[in-house]
């Protein structure tokens, strides 16, 4: 029965670069089967997706060069639930703002992000959010983390935060739109499971 239910809860993580281990390590522990996603073969039979943190410019080259860019064109298409974390959330937005050319952003969800957009690496900082949806506040670290800078009518904000050297202004940090969560943070570093549990609530809601 166990291995039954696991098999239903099929989830692959991109595994091209970036938080892998720490995603697949939250699935497991919530009962899922993570699939690491490295080629199209890889796909077959997923009931989500979750692109982790990285870096985005070299993960939308690894996904041209691998083949899977085409496997997640059709994902999105089929409205497959997914997991967009940091560079992930990058890579599922409509559009980035200050990206390379030849960047690729897969339409997933209705947001527009600037990459980098609380600043480099000295200006990481700590906060706890209060998530729509949830219980308790979730505790989010920010490094080099994008801007959520529009959203479109179709995305529901589940968290914002105040800009660091910015009063009074507020950033979209956590969105969701259909099956689709995106986060600017990694939740998977701070070990809390809980966008992967509204995750795969979207995989049982099928």
């Amino acid at each position: 029965m166990a291995d039954r239910r696991s098999r239903a809860r099929r989830v692959g993580v991109l595994g091209l670069q970036g938080d892998v281990s720490e995603h697949t390590a939250v699935l497991a522990g919530l009962g899922a089967e993570p699939v690491v996603v490295r080629r199209p073969a890889d796909v077959a039979g997923l009931k989500a997706l979750v692109l982790p943190g990285g870096e985005s410019t070299t993960m939308s080259f690894l996904l041209a060069s691998s083949g899977l860019d085409a496997e997640l064109e059709k994902m999105v298409a089929d409205g497959l639930p997914m997991l967009g974390t940091c560079a992930g959330m990058i890579l599922l937005s409509t559009k980035v703002l200050d990206g390379r050319p030849d960047q690729r952003c897969f339409g997933a969800i209705d947001v527009r992000v600037r990459r980098n957009g609380f600043g480099r690496q000295v200006r990481s900082f700590e906060t706890d959010l209060e998530v729509k949806g949830l219980d308790e506040p979730m505790h989010a670290v920010f490094i080099r983390a994008p801007v959520v800078e529009e959203t479109g009518p179709a995305v529901e904000v589940l968290a914002e935060v105040e800009v660091p050297g910015q009063p009074g202004t507020r950033r979209p940090v956590v969105c969701a739109s259909g099956p689709v969560i995106v986060s600017s943070f990694h939740p998977e570093l701070e070990g809390d499971s809980r966008l992967h549990e509204l995750l795969l609530r979207e995989v049982e809601g099928d």
